[in-house]
């Protein structure tokens, strides 16, 4: 089991926070699979105190998500205080992280994401300001972070001390540099460096494609536990591998297509239950090529279901696939979703990296236009 403070998760692992897919719908889908936490999209804290109904929007649960978890972006303490209350207050959170490892330009250039832990003293206020607006409910609160902006400026290491001190349940820590993005491979020594430096929980986050990966990196590392993203794309069932994994079992037989089907149209569903189904439909094409890697499928029907937009039309294609074909073994362990190349520089404000303060940098305009990651 995880502990968070007073909230215990079952099977220790946490479904990472993932713009655009981890809505309410996803969410549902990947715990009716197994045991866990599931964290809703990445959202800004600006966002929640000035009531921007973008914002408020994504801060939708589902009827059966009894742990509601959310993750916050902010760069002001203020903020990042007023948005924990509200969370608390009005929505019924039971955890709270906050994201200090965005890798994206558009955060970092503004002094975001995984660019903030540079400056120490800013990630401790922040950190302080959250921890102090959620004890009086009890409510735990984490942080994602990344080895560093890039190998020359590493900060995971001072960002574990700032957490524990600052009354964190929990740090993550994908074993990926900003610089790297997603690319290349995640360095899980740095995982196991966090573990003995720190005496809070450390997550682990990073290549964990299948759920031997995830034995593999509590053994190697000893993290209380994981982090799971892109390995879950197209693949809910990971869940249920990763909860029978941890608790000792067997490894299951591989999901046919026919049965990956089954799991595609109960995906459909929830997002149409979720939005309505000409939105849901929509947005659940994006899907399809995840769930379909590696199967022999046609490339004619592949388009149609990427056109897909009622529950119908979804049914009629879905027969036409053979359910009998057996997983495509070949994927196993491979990487999934976005991957791109290593940046030669990541984007900062100007003078970012001339101190480690940050208290006295104005930035306002970072609290601004971020909304979901």
């Amino acid at each position: 089991m995880l502990k968070l403070g007073n909230l215990t998760i079952e099977t220790p692992v946490v479904l990472a926070p993932m713009a655009g897919i981890t809505n309410a719908a996803y969410r549902r889908l990947c715990a009716e699979q197994g045991a866990g936490l599931y964290v809703c999209e990445m959202i800004t804290s600006r966002g929640i105190v000035e009531g921007d109904q973008k914002s408020l929007d994504m801060l939708t649960f589902d009827e059966r998500e009894t742990v509601r978890s959310v993750q916050l972006y902010g760069v002001d303490p203020v903020y990042i205080g007023k948005a924990v209350q509200v969370l608390c207050d009005q929505y019924g959170v039971a955890h709270i992280d906050l994201n200090f490892g965005c890798p994206v330009p558009k955060v970092t250039r503004k002094g975001g994401g995984g660019a903030l832990p540079w400056k120490r003293n800013l990630l401790g206020a922040i950190l302080q300001a959250a921890v102090g607006a959620a004890a009086p409910y009890g409510i735990p609160v984490t942080m994602k972070t990344r080895i560093g902006i890039d190998r020359d400026h590493q900060t995971y290491l001072d960002a574990g001390r700032i957490a524990e001190e600052s009354g964190a349940a929990a740090i993550g820590l994908h074993g990926r540099t900003v610089a790297q993005a997603y690319s290349g491979q995640a360095d899980w020594t740095t995982i196991a460096a966090l573990v003995d430096h720190v005496n809070i929980p450390v997550l682990g986050n990073g290549d964990i494609w299948e759920a031997g990966d995830a034995l593999r990196m509590v053994e190697e590392t000893g993290c209380a536990g994981v982090i799971v993203g892109r390995g879950c794309l197209g693949r809910p069932w990971l869940f249920r591998d990763l909860a029978v994994a941890f608790a000792g079992g067997e490894a299951l037989n591989l999901p046919t297509l026919g049965e990956v089907a089954t799991v595609m149209r109960r995906h459909g569903e929830l997002l149409a239950g979720l939005m309505g189904e000409q939105r849901g439909l929509r947005d659940f094409r994006k899907h399809v090529p995840w769930y379909l890697k590696g199967f022999p499928a046609g490339g004619e029907l592949r388009a149609a279901l990427g056109m897909v937009d009622t529950l119908a039309h979804l049914d009629d294609l879905l027969a036409q696939l053979d359910p009998a074909i057996p997983f495509p073994t070949a994927e196993l362990g491979a990487p999934r979703g976005r991957q791109g190349s290593p940046r030669d520089r990541v984007i900062l404000p100007h003078g970012w990296l001339d101190n480690t303060d940050g208290l006295t940098e104005d930035l306002a305009d970072a609290e601004i236009g971020i909304s979901g990651g």
